[in-house]
């Protein structure tokens, strides 16, 4: 008998994930590229209520809280949550930490002018339908901040590696081969675009992220210039041709008054 399946917790990887992650240039710049997509609504006044459903490290929520917006932050694992808070603690920040799932927790939640879903749905038992529950949170003309992991990326990543790998895309049994820090459900953006139009939002901002960077041998990045690549990145990331073809894609979008 199969297991059920179950959202992904990263107790016992979370050093890892904040090495392999978050402490790296690609890691810098998947912050740089969603705090631009963000900028508007971070100067925006009066201060927002945020929540961060999957807070991770907690960069982006202490980036809006430095600006005087009120946050919440959750996150399945309470390794990751108290990482965050330790990150707020030693900025002088303060927010309100709660842990559990982002779906659990949502039905005595309030609703937020902004709601952060970063890096979650693509290691979702249920994508579609905790995407659901968490955009309930979202105010009218509020926004929804939402970024995951590009199945694009994913087919076209083994496509270039070759080998085994080719029959397992002619199979569609390519999905969780890879390392523990690959999701088991990455999605296609236009899939998930699809989801938020349906539940009445309207997306303001596409943005891939590291639409070349990991296509990139190591070999080859050895050789070039990193500045001329981030510059190449940089010009197209925003473009329809190329921003769906990021390893993620960060979507902002705005949900209707009505």
């Amino acid at each position: 008998m199969k297991k059920p399946l179950q959202d992904k917790n990263f107790d016992r990887l979370v050093d890892k994930f904040e090495q392999k992650v978050y402490g790296t240039v690609k890691g810098d710049w998947r912050l740089k590229l969603i705090k631009e997509d963000l900028l508007p609504l971070h100067e925006q006044t009066p201060p927002l209520t945020i929540w961060d459903a999957g807070c991770g490290l907690g960069q982006i929520a202490q980036w809006l809280a430095e600006a005087g917006h009120e946050l919440t932050l959750c996150d399945l694992s309470h390794q990751m949550l108290l990482k965050a808070q330790k990150r707020f603690k030693e900025a002088g920040l303060s927010a309100n930490f709660k842990q559990g799932a982002a779906q659990t927790l949502a039905p005595e939640l309030p609703q937020f002018d902004l709601v952060l879903f970063h890096a979650v749905l693509e290691w979702l038992a249920e994508p579609e339908v905790t995407l659901k529950a968490v955009a309930k949170k979202v105010k009218p003309n509020g926004h929804l901040s939402l970024l995951f992991y590009n199945r694009n990326a994913l087919v076209y990543t083994n496509v270039l590696k070759g080998e085994w790998r080719w029959q397992h895309l002619l199979d569609e049994s390519y999905i969780g081969k890879g390392k523990k820090l690959t999701p088991p459900h990455p999605q296609y953006p236009e899939v998930v675009i699809g989801w938020l139009e349906a539940l009445g939002f309207e997306v303001k901002v596409q943005t891939g992220i590291r639409v070349f960077y990991d296509y990139l041998t190591h070999e080859v990045l050895e050789k070039s210039n990193i500045d001329e690549l981030f510059e190449l990145e940089y010009r197209h990331c925003r473009q329809p041709t190329y921003r769906h073809m990021g390893r993620y894609i960060h979507v902002l979008a705005k949900k209707s008054s009505i």
